[in-house]
């Protein structure tokens, strides 16, 4: 079946807070944006129970904040599509989003398709996610107050947002599958300096316990063999971010673990693609840095699309 042929100046892929902003950006330039996404608008906030560190909300349930974000970016004409990207082509001025049914013909491309966090894949973990299970501190660190966490991780991102909970938490156990972090020393030092982290090495989380919230996890040591239970309210796992980067990992635009590389202004090495939010190789993946990106992006597909009329 021949797929449907649509022309387009802007062709933003994801709507999350960054694809939103982007369209929202680029629709407001007086450029027809074409934002395609294959679920939800809001992407992993959705997933957020509550949100209150996005300003101009003092809380705000992640749903919420997703509708009044996505009335935003259709308030220009944006036309939202619902679509799976599989490949771009880019043939220079000219960019080609292929779906299943559709190819978007653009001037210029921005990929917000975000990351989503590796799982542990444990019994467990599912179905109690929001109920004591997380994967930000800084989104969900304080719903913990004076009550005990566990941390499974030993990467820079684990032993980082261990030592961020406990200025909540009562207590943090880190949960390490070696002997030895792999976070950078400075990072280290500060976790085994401080008296609310403990440390359980060798062991993997192969359950987490509860019925309505968490309650525990049950750990073996990967060494011995043996089984134990640990007992706490919160689980916070951090084994691992992954890029939704699939559709553009013949371009030559990613690093080694798929994240897109852009410069300041959101571009890519290729001229006209453009990245923002979580998929881009960068420190904070945070909803507000996300419609930051998401904004620069669009005034720069603004900016391209104009440079090519000279």
């Amino acid at each position: 079946m021949e797929k449907e042929l649509i022309v387009t100046d802007v062709v933003v892929i994801g709507a999350g807070p960054a694809g939103m902003t982007a369209a929202l950006y680029a629709s407001r330039a007086n450029l027809k944006t074409h934002m395609i996404e294959k679920g939800v608008p809001g992407g992993e906030v959705n997933n957020t129970a509550d949100v209150e560190n996005y300003p101009g909300f003092s809380l705000v349930s992640g749903p919420e904040l997703a509708q009044h974000m996505y009335q935003g970016a259709m308030r220009f004409d944006a036309v939202h599509d619902y679509g799976d990207v599989s490949h771009i082509e880019v043939a220079g001025d000219l960019k080609r989003v292929h779906t299943s049914s559709k190819v978007y013909e653009a001037k210029a491309v921005i990929v917000a398709t975000g990351s989503f966090h590796r799982h542990l894949g444990v019994p467990g973990e599912e179905e109690l996610a929001g109920r004591g299970v997380s994967y930000c501190a800084v989104c969900d660190g304080f719903f913990f107050r004076d009550k005990e966490i566990i941390v499974v991780g030993g990467g820079d991102s684990a032993v980082e947002e261990a030592h961020y909970l406990t200025q909540f938490a009562s207590k943090v156990t880190v949960i390490h599958r070696r002997d030895e972090l792999r976070a950078q020393k400075v990072l280290q030092d500060r976790a085994f300096a401080n008296p609310k982290i403990e440390f359980i090495w060798d062991s993997v989380v192969e359950e987490i316990l509860g019925t309505d919230a968490v309650e525990g996890v049950q750990i073996k040591n990967v060494k011995t063999g043996q089984t134990s239970r640990v007992d706490a309210q919160g689980v916070f796992i951090y084994v691992g971010l992954v890029p939704n980067s699939e559709a553009v990992k013949d371009l030559g635009i990613t690093d080694a673990e798929g994240w897109i590389i852009t410069d300041d202004h959101m571009a890519t090495s290729l001229p006209g693609v453009f990245a923002a939010g979580d998929v881009r190789q960068k420190h904070l993946r945070q909803i507000v840095t996300a419609t930051g990106d998401g904004g620069t992006a669009g005034f720069q597909a603004y900016q391209y699309i104009e440079s090519l009329k000279d």
